[in-house]
């Protein structure tokens, strides 16, 4: 038994040694369907392996009185955890998937009107924030709203001895110092034209719309994540823009 383990600090996690497998920088598996809600105006469920978020979109609808904006629409957000009833890590969840989607549906075509997100969470084995906020942003596209871009979000995670490891597990998540969920825009499919590529000569994708972290971390560390998690959202905004394309297709068929 190591000191550290006398002392009843955290479990060590060696990230080279992954139980599933994984190196540091790789994802699980992406699984994404759309459209599986007949009554939902889009719906999508998405899957990081074990861990699976289904999203319903409603709207744009009339809003209630006491919401509308006559402006732009409102973004509702109502996160349905597996077991039992919302607590404060399901209020943090909502506001912080809404202040992303937010960044990216055109609120303003809609006045007077409301956009519900639903976000049922089938099954949770680590960076589940990141992968509702995927499912919804697949859903939205699924429900054709207005988007100035797409987003992509991805979990990291930071051993006790500085190890940043991409997308961890539940079990992973325990053992680590800090974990940090990261939400990047992406606007190579922008409804709108004429929107600048670059933002002060930087990609439009490199900049971070969301950043939530628990727990405490260096702050090389922490920059480290955001490379390396930017590196991975462009392979999520990828698998993402040929799933758009394999259901536009399918949908194409079927007329």
């Amino acid at each position: 038994m190591t000191a550290m383990e006398e002392e009843g600090a955290p479990p060590s996690l060696d990230v080279s040694q992954r139980t599933d497998g994984r190196s540091a920088s790789q994802l699980r598996p992406l699984q994404c369907s759309r459209g599986l809600l007949a009554r939902a105006h889009g719906s999508a469920t998405w899957s990081q392996e074990s861990t699976t978020v289904m999203a319903a979109v409603y709207g744009p609808k009339p809003a209630a009185m006491r919401k509308e904006n006559a402006e732009r629409a409102v973004v509702e957000i109502i996160w349905r955890a597996k077991n039992g009833l919302p607590g404060s890590y399901e209020k943090e969840a909502e506001v912080v998937v809404r202040r992303s989607l937010e960044f990216i549906i055109l609120t303003a075509l809609h006045p007077n009107t409301a956009i519900s997100v639903i976000l049922q969470v089938i099954s949770d084995d680590g960076s589940l924030l990141a992968c509702a906020i995927n499912a919804a942003c697949a859903a939205l596209v699924d429900a054709g709203i207005p988007l100035n871009g797409l987003l992509t979000a991805v979990g990291c995670g930071v051993t006790h001895d500085g190890q940043v490891f991409l997308d961890p597990t539940k079990l992973e998540e325990q053992k680590s110092k800090a974990f940090v969920c990261l939400v990047f825009p992406s606007r190579p499919l922008s409804a709108v034209s004429g929107l600048p590529a670059d933002v002060d000569g930087e990609p439009f994708e490199h900049g971070i719309l969301t950043s939530v972290t628990h727990g405490a971390m260096e702050v090389d560390e922490y920059f480290t994540c955001v490379e390396n998690g930017r590196a991975a959202t462009a392979k999520i905004a990828e698998f993402s823009r040929n799933s758009i394309e394999r259901s536009q297709k399918r949908v194409s068929g079927a007329v």
